[in-house]
C-alpha cells in the first residue's frame, strides 16, 4: 500500500458513491432505499452494535462492487454481478483483511445463514431472495463447514445481518463524509502497519 494508491482508492470510493449511490436497485433487485442509503444504514447498524472500526468500514463498503460492475457493463437482473469478488482487489489497494474479507464473504454469509437459520430465510426481502438464487442458493453441508472455518466468517455473518436490516426508507443516518473520514483513518493505520 503506497500513500498515492491509498489516496487514489479513497478518491475513487467517494466518486463511486457520488456517481452511483443515488440509484436504487432495479427490477427484481429493487429495494426501498438507494445504494447510498443502504450503505449508510448498514454502517450505522454496525456502529450501534459497537463493531470494530474495520467492520463498520466493511459494512459501509460491502456493496461497492455493484458500483464497479455498473461502470464495467450494464447490469442485468438475470445474472449475478459477483460484486463481492469485484470489490476485493479494489479495496485491497487501501485496506487490510479486517475490511476486505467481510466484504468478500458477505454473499456467502447469506447462503450460510439461509442454511442454518430458517427464520433468517423467511425474513429476506424479495430482492435478496432473487439474488440468493443467482448466487447459488443455500449452502451444502460441506460448504457450510468450510465457510464457518474461515477467519472472518463471524464478521461476515454480522455484516450480513446488518445488510438485511439496512433497507428502511427515511432512517436517519450520518452523511457519507462521516464514513469517508473513517475509511481515511483506517487506510493510514494499515499503511503504518505495513
Amino acid at each position: 500500500m503506497t500513500p498515492s494508491t491509498v489516496e487514489a482508492t479513497l478518491a475513487r470510493i467517494a466518486r463511486l458513491f457520488a456517481d452511483h449511490g443515488h440509484v436504487p436497485y432495479e427490477g427484481a433487485r429493487r429495494e426501498a432505499v438507494t445504494a447510498t442509503e443502504h450503505a449508510l444504514q448498514c454502517a450505522r447498524l454496525a456502529e450501534w452494535a459497537l463493531a470494530e472500526p474495520e467492520l463498520v468500514a466493511a459494512a459501509f463498503l460491502h456493496d461497492v462492487g455493484h458500483f464497479l460492475a455498473a461502470e464495467a457493463v450494464a447490469r442485468s437482473d438475470a445474472v449475478d454481478d459477483r460484486h463481492e469478488a469485484l470489490a476485493v482487489p479494489f479495496l485491497a489497494q487501501a485496506f487490510g483483511a479486517a475490511v476486505v474479507e467481510p466484504v468478500r464473504l458477505h454473499v456467502e454469509a447469506k447462503r450460510y445463514l439461509v442454511r442454518v437459520d430458517d427464520d433468517y430465510a423467511r425474513r429476506l426481502s424479495p430482492a435478496s431472495v432473487h439474488s440468493l438464487a443467482l448466487q447459488g442458493g443455500p449452502m451444502s453441508a460441506a460448504e457450510m463447514r468450510r465457510f464457518a472455518a474461515l477467519p472472518f466468517a463471524e464478521d461476515a455473518v454480522r455484516l450480513r445481518r446488518w445488510d438485511d436490516l439496512a433497507k428502511e426508507p427515511g432512517r436517519p443516518v450520518p452523511p457519507v463524509g462521516h464514513y469517508l473520514s473513517l475509511l481515511e483513518s483506517l487506510t493510514w493505520r494499515d499503511a503504518d502497519a505495513a
